[in-house]
């Protein structure tokens, strides 16, 4: 589909892309969004909790979001569309990755860009609920999961009608780069602190997978990928889990309705992040470029972000 002309018109502090995502993941508030907490138990021993909100009458319609990177259910880009879905007649499902619903998954393993498996799962967890139409929304990481996994080339069920990525670092490398560059050193670090936390909760129970001179030789966040997440997931190194588990290379293979939302200021972004070959060359791939929004960002004075109403608008149109 040829891309999408943006709508989306940002306003004084909220055009500067660094503003707009320090402020829609720090100082945005999202009240009124009531959760029900399911824990679904995995092949493998594990599980991860799924965090359900209904809409004020049943409904035969459910999307499944999925966070980014060191986020949980509780973010306020995922219970803000959780809450407007909700008022739209939508049930939602929030899916906690494995080790971010507040208590540690059992596994050495967690969750990364690439992990398909555990997404399929809830879906057809969700399949069984005899919804008649299911959406899929994911944010960044998230963003990349569901891409990948619409792209696999497994038969979706006929009840999955669309989805909506929003900041989607769709080739990991150039996005791995673009966090590196001193512009983003705040929000690197950010995530480097949160990540090697998380390592040393894991390294007190799991003794023997990780020496304490491998967590000290982590001093950036390819080099967390290449100690931990590359291993303990089966990869060899950093770059070949950047390689396979980029969504990009999988979007000529998508065949239901998938809105991408990529702003053109998201610091997190390199140039490889916008597929317009692939958006031109689909007839399922719609890309929406904003020239403003920064990372998950996309500020509306009402509370009501730009990706939310756009999403609504997108699914509602399927």
């Amino acid at each position: 589909m040829p891309v999408i002309q943006s709508t989306y018109n940002s306003k004084y502090l909220f055009k500067k892309g660094h503003f707009s995502t320090i402020y829609s993941g720090f100082v945005r508030r999202v009240d009124r969004v009531n959760y029900k907490r399911e824990r679904l138990e995995l092949a493998d021993g594990d599980f991860v909790d799924l965090d359900w909100s209904y809409a004020a009458q049943p409904s035969s319609k459910l999307i499944i979001i999925l966070h980014g990177l060191g986020g949980d259910a509780s973010r306020p880009y995922v219970r803000a569309t959780a809450k407007h879905f909700n008022a739209n007649g939508y049930d939602c499902c929030a899916l906690n990755f494995r080790g971010c619903s507040g208590e540690d998954n059992r596994l050495w393993r967690t969750y990364h860009s690439g992990d398909t498996e555990d997404v399929a799962t809830v879906i057809s967890h969700c399949i069984s609920k005899n919804y008649d139409a299911i959406y899929l929304k994911g944010f960044s990481l998230g963003g990349n999961v569901l891409l990948k996994y619409l792209g696999e080339g497994r038969e979706l069920a006929s009840s999955i009608k669309g989805a909506v990525a929003v900041s989607v670092p769709c080739d990991l490398h150039s996005s791995c780069e673009q966090l590196h560059k001193l512009e983003n050193r705040l929000y690197h670090d950010r995530f480097k602190r949160h990540l090697l936390e998380r390592l040393r909760q894991k390294q007190a129970i799991h003794l023997n997978n990780i020496t304490d001179a491998e967590i000290t030789s982590i001093k950036t966040l390819k080099d967390f990928d290449d100690v931990y997440t590359s291993k303990a997931h089966g990869f060899i190194d950093a770059l070949d889990y950047y390689e396979k588990s980029s969504s990009r290379q999988f979007l000529p293979n998508i065949h239901v309705p998938t809105l991408l939302i990529n702003a053109l200021n998201d610091s997190f972004l390199g140039t490889a992040c916008f597929p317009i070959k692939e958006a031109k060359e689909s007839s399922n791939l719609y890309l929406e470029m904003p020239k403003h929004g920064g990372h998950v960002g996309f500020y509306k004075r009402d509370n009501v972000y730009y990706n939310e109403q756009r999403a609504l608008e997108f699914i509602s149109t399927i």
